[in-house]
């Protein structure tokens, strides 16, 4: 991943990396490797600030919250760590603050399906945080909107997460 960014450096598509750098952030999320999966988001926002275009801005705020909520877990898992849960708190809040901030971002752009995962992203964190209310709301407000695409992945867990809150 890391080779074909490369070249799509040196071949001056710019515009298209914070995607692909966001894939392999993620990957660096989901393999315990969280602190590589920010720095890799920092670089794509650099880069997004840098050319101007904004398009992918709410998702890579998602998966720098999500990243950050797989540090939590990953934490929590790890004993003998003085203060860990002032560590998660601190973590999970700053997760919300970027799931905000990507829904925040959707919606100025309009982009619904962005501000479907932001929504689900930030749901499945309050559920965790016992804010079911919260989190219904949140999803059943931005699921509603959709009138078509119901056999999507993110429409499906959407309905799942929505079933499960109710």
């Amino acid at each position: 991943m890391r080779g074909g960014l490369d070249v799509l450096r040196a071949a001056g598509a710019e515009l298209a990396r914070p995607y692909y750098i966001s894939i392999l952030a993620e990957a660096h999320g989901k393999a315990g490797r969280p602190a590589q999966g920010i720095a890799l988001i920092e670089k794509a926002v650099e880069c997004m600030n840098r050319t101007g275009q904004r398009l992918y801005e709410a998702e890579l705020q998602r998966i720098k919250g999500e990243i950050l909520i797989a540090d939590c877990g990953m934490r929590n898992a790890e004993s003998g760590r003085e203060n860990p849960q002032s560590e998660i708190r601190n973590l999970q809040s700053e997760a919300e603050d970027c799931f905000r901030h990507a829904i925040d971002c959707a919606r100025r752009q309009s982009a619904k399906s962005w501000e479907l995962r932001a929504a689900l992203s930030l749901s499945r964190l309050w559920r965790g945080q016992g804010k079911r209310d919260d989190a219904r709301t949140l999803l059943a407000e931005v699921y509603g909107w959709f009138t078509e695409g119901f056999d999507t992945r993110d429409l499906k867990d959407a309905k799942r997460l929505l079933d499960e809150l109710a």
